[in-house]
């Protein structure tokens, strides 16, 4: 006998509740393996905008992070298998345009949502309503605890074991998960020093409550921290890599720990990779019974509904400081359209965000959205 192919949920997705979707769409695909996300990248104008399944929502991205690890995603880092062409960035906000029936059990057309998923370097995503995050509103704050916040959230639960009174250095403190790390720190009552490369950055440091403020451009990091801390810090959150690694390992107090998220120096080198002097590293950690750990978000997914649910709330209730970066004190301008994530990321390595970098992508004025 013949299959029946049960099309019902079509008839459903097809009632798009006025939304005028385009049949094509402009997206960002990793089309050759590498480090420079410029000579990796390609911006392609006409792909069909995809169709979501029973169980999918298709979103109209409003807003998109930028991550440092863009670039590791690009070099094919994560997934040695993955071959090109395949999409680009992973975390999107915007709103349900259209969904399959099953997914309309819990969404509805016109809700705003937030996702962490390959493909959101588009100006429509599908994304299983499984995986997608119910938001109050389509603002670019949100996103910014949806990759950022968790993973500082989750690693210095998990792993920083802070109690009052704890000495905790953040690295790139003024950067998209620093500034979650710094006000995290400072709810468990620790004292806080952070590092950032600009007197202004130091300013918005303090203003989140952060206790001290090095400028490694104009400061030896390193000399500061033994006149101020001789006794060394307790926790270090760590995502710069290279010297900074170094200097913070030589840093830890007694019975310290250290949490690595990241070490965006090397990311764009060929290897991904800078330098650290690793010899000594037994040495050092076992005078000092220390310990550093490593903490990717992908291995900590059983928390992050949680983590998530927390930090949601501090954010609506004016509790944390979701600081955005939509580029407009970049030399080009404000950060708008797919076209301008290239820009973003430059911006990002060249280290001049302050709070998470977020790029706008405007929709159209004929929707009825």
């Amino acid at each position: 006998p013949r299959r029946i192919l049960d099309m019902s949920y079509s008839r459903h997705f097809l009632d798009f509740q006025g939304s005028s979707i385009p049949t094509s769409m402009r997206k960002l695909m990793v089309t050759k393996l590498s480090p420079n996300f410029r000579e990796a990248v390609t911006l392609l104008r006409d792909s069909p905008v995809p169709i979501p399944g029973d169980g999918d929502l298709l979103v109209r991205n409003r807003f998109v992070g930028i991550n440092a690890s863009d670039i590791n995603y690009s070099a094919g880092r994560y997934d040695p298998s993955a071959k090109p062409p395949f999409d680009a960035g992973f975390e999107g906000i915007g709103d349900v345009v259209a969904l399959g029936l099953s997914a309309s059990a819990d969404y509805s057309v016109g809700q705003a949502v937030a996702y962490t998923k390959p493909g959101a370097f588009a100006e429509y995503t599908v994304v299983p309503a499984k995986d997608a995050v119910p938001v109050p509103a389509v603002k670019p704050e949100f996103l910014t605890l949806m990759v950022s916040g968790t993973t500082a959230y989750i690693s210095l639960k998990e792993l920083g074991g802070l109690s009052e009174g704890k000495k905790v250095l953040v690295t790139a403190a003024a950067g998209g998960t620093g500034q979650f790390a710094v006000q995290l720190a400072k709810k468990a009552k620790c004292h806080v020093i952070g590092t950032c490369s600009s007197d202004e950055k130091g300013a918005f440091l303090k203003s989140i409550g952060c206790d001290h403020t090095i400028n490694y451009k104009t400061e030896n990091v390193e000399s500061v921290l033994k006149k101020s801390y001789p006794k060394g810090v307790d926790v270090v959150y760590e995502s710069v890599g290279g010297k900074m690694f170094d200097l913070a390992v030589n840093s830890l107090a007694t019975k310290g720990r250290m949490i690595v998220i990241g070490f965006i120096t090397g990311y764009q080198n060929p290897s991904g990779l800078q330098p650290v002097k690793a010899e000594l590293l037994p040495a050092k950690l076992l005078m000092k019974s220390a310990s550093i750990r490593g903490f990717f978000l992908n291995h900590y997914l059983s928390e992050y509904k949680m983590a998530l649910k927390d930090l949601l709330k501090m954010c609506e209730k004016g509790e944390l400081v979701c600081e955005v970066d939509l580029g407009d004190a970049s030399p080009e301008g404000r950060f708008t359209g797919l076209e301008s994530v290239f820009r973003a990321v430059d911006y990002m390595y060249m280290g001049k965000n302050i709070g998470k970098i977020v790029v706008e992508l405007p929709h159209s004025v004929n929707s009825k959205l």
